[in-house]
């Protein structure tokens, strides 16, 4: 029992990790347009973060995504110490991107943590294969998505509006930029909140305490959703400053169109029920707007760096957590 309330204390911190680390993508552009202050957008992203919930109980009717990630590892391989060594692993990995200023994937780190530490115990026929491989292709999916439904966003926009005047135009996006940041913070708390759900629930399934993620009680989803919008109200400020200014110069139109597509991308995820990166969907599509303006208003030099940092994260949080569940194993003797 006191494995079970370790295993769900630190997924909870992993959640609100998640949500301090990713706020940037939610609010990111609207910072960098100056719509609205730090502070102010942090509580905008943060509210619609836990509106999420609602969203998923009660409109979508399920948590997909959550039993995606339920189903990485094959249930019958399923125990604590291996779920406590791949979040033990991604908190790790999330902290020390969130301290480099690298806007990594939380998602895939708590993945790439769940099955290493699988892997390690009982080797690779723990792993649900297709399932990981599926999750690990939308690394390069997710941020071509935003990238290609961004540039089509800015295209339509900026030859819908051709004839308005530049600080009128200004002054609506400005306006137009509070919703479709909302909508983006709406899609992430869908996405995020359930990873971790998913997690907690395959903690209770390996207790025998539920079958499926679909029981899981509604206290875990709750919480879940709570911890990121708690997380998101703390703010990252050091990887706003990379997505917001690093990759391109966002304007509020552009944050309008990037923000928009993002949106549209992780619903369609949603709907999908696969697990992608928040931070991949933003970025492909700031980088939409940035191309559609000129391709070198692209700094393509840190979006390959950052694209390294993404493809590394489930395999050194892989290893990461296996060298946790050997410690586990060796210090604790379960």
């Amino acid at each position: 029992m006191v494995l079970f309330i370790t295993v769900v204390v630190l997924a909870i911190i992993f959640d609100f990790i998640n949500g301090f680390h990713d706020a940037a993508n939610s609010i990111s552009t609207i910072v960098s347009s100056r719509v609205l202050t730090p502070f102010q957008a942090v509580l905008w992203a943060a509210m619609f973060n836990f509106i999420a919930f609602f969203v998923a109980k009660h409109i979508i009717g399920e948590f997909g995504i959550a039993n995606t990630v339920a189903k990485t590892v094959w249930e019958e391989f399923i125990t604590l110490p291996i779920i406590l060594s791949g979040l033990i692993a991604a908190i790790t990995w999330n902290l020390l991107t969130w301290r480099l200023g690298i806007p990594s994937s939380s998602s895939h780190t708590l993945i790439g943590g769940f099955a290493g530490a699988a892997i390690c115990a009982a080797g690779f026929k723990a792993i649900h294969t297709s399932v990981i491989v599926k999750i690990a292709s939308f690394i390069v999916l997710a941020p071509l998505i935003g990238l290609v439904i961004s540039a089509i966003i800015t295209l339509g926009v900026l030859w819908a509006f051709r004839r308005m005047k530049a600080h009128k135009a200004e002054k609506m996006f400005k306006s137009l930029q509070l919703l479709s940041s909302g909508l983006f913070s709406l899609g992430h708390g869908l996405n995020d909140s359930q990873k971790v759900m998913g997690i907690i629930a395959t903690a209770m399934i390996s207790m025998g305490w539920i079958d499926s993620v679909g029981n899981v009680p509604d206290w875990v989803p709750l919480t879940c959703f709570g911890a990121i919008g708690l997380g998101t109200m703390m703010g990252g400020w050091r990887i706003v400053k990379t997505m917001g200014t690093k990759i391109t110069k966002v304007t509020p139109l552009e944050g309008v169109c990037a923000e928009t597509a993002g949106a549209i991308t992780l619903f369609l995820t949603e709907i999908w029920k696969i697990p992608v990166s928040t931070t991949h969907t933003i970025t492909g599509a700031i980088m939409g707007v940035g191309a559609v303006k000129r391709l070198s208003a692209v700094r393509w030099n840190v979006t390959i760096s950052l694209l390294w940092a993404w493809i590394l994260t489930i395999p050194v949080s892989a290893i990461l957590a296996a060298i946790v569940y050997l410690l586990v194993h060796f210090v604790l003797g379960i």
